[in-house]
């Protein structure tokens, strides 16, 4: 079992070309699959059946995993028993018959138009010490919010990525797929003041063509974004204290506030399924209906 699950380790980086952290969730979920197979008496994969999965599912709900969680991993259990049937080490995928719960979908927290021009304000204000720090922290605030791009993507970016004559940004999202985003006047002045008076005073041999440089002058990390991310919310009255992410749904959420095409979004954010980005169509309900009590005389 252990050489199996290495080789889908290998599997799941090298030709699936998922990330380090959903192999590293997948991996987990499935050695929990196979060390309770083994108590159950199973020497090797091919002893795995319906049941045997259903058992490991019920004994993680029992111990109060979430649903979010059970699906997670379900999720997980048919990548591994479809690719153990494709790859000819069993000969039928028994996972391909394994319900599991809906996840819980909560819906993300998100900054009101004035919060999120808030945040950038106090970011300006805090950079107009000139330093490079300041410079790059706004040029990263005003994109993540302007592209709604991921934390990763944000910090996987090159000085090429930018096209500013028509104010797009080339990404390269999950599954090495490329997508374009464009970003508006503020976020473009933003990256200009950054790359003309930040970043040559933070560049050095070991920095490459990244676009956000680290105070070492190393590509910047995302621990380092999301870290700066919360402390500039903390400036803004009332804000929740949301991370890189949370600006991500933010920009999904005012895009369709303001009458965005959910297709649209969709290919903006990177989402493979449209379900995904339809979640945020919830996000704008939820407002709506909580004005519609505090405003209707008849609520």
């Amino acid at each position: 079992m252990t050489r199996v699950l290495g080789a889908w380790e290998r599997h799941l980086a090298v030709e699936r070309d998922l990330s380090a952290h959903t192999v590293r969730a997948y991996v987990g979920d499935v050695a929990g699959l196979l060390e309770h197979a083994r108590r159950l008496g199973l020497a090797g994969v091919e002893g795995l059946d319906l049941r045997v999965l259903r058992s490991w599912l019920a004994r993680q709900q029992s111990s109060g995993r979430s649903r979010t969680t059970l699906a997670r991993r379900a999720t997980a259990v048919r990548t591994f028993t479809a690719w153990l049937a494709r790859s000819g080490q069993v000969p039928l995928d028994v996972g391909s018959s394994l319900a599991s719960p809906r996840p819980h979908r909560v819906l993300p927290a998100v900054l009101r138009r004035d919060e999120a021009e808030d945040l950038v304000r106090a970011a300006a204000e805090r950079a107009d010490d000139g330093s490079a720090a300041g410079l790059r922290d706004v040029a990263v605030l005003e994109l993540l919010y302007a592209t709604g791009i991921r934390v990763g993507e944000l910090c996987g970016l090159d000085v090429d990525d930018l096209d500013a004559e028509r104010r797009v940004v080339r990404v390269l999202g999950k599954g090495r797929k490329e997508r374009s985003a464009p970003y508006g006047a503020p976020a473009a002045a933003a990256l200009d003041a950054w790359l003309a008076g930040g970043r040559p005073s933070l560049v050095t041999a070991e920095s490459g063509p990244a676009l956000f440089l680290g105070v070492r002058g190393g590509r910047v990390d995302q621990r380092a974004v999301r870290s700066m991310v919360h402390r500039r919310i903390a400036d803004v009255p009332g804000a929740p204290d949301i991370g890189p992410h949370g600006l991500r749904h933010t920009a999904a959420t005012h895009l369709l506030e303001g009458g965005a095409d959910l297709r649209a979004v969709q290919e903006l954010l990177g989402h493979a399924s449209l379900a995904t980005t339809q979640r945020y169509t919830h996000v704008s309900t939820d407002r709506l209906r909580r004005a519609y009590r505090q405003a209707h005389p008849r609520a």
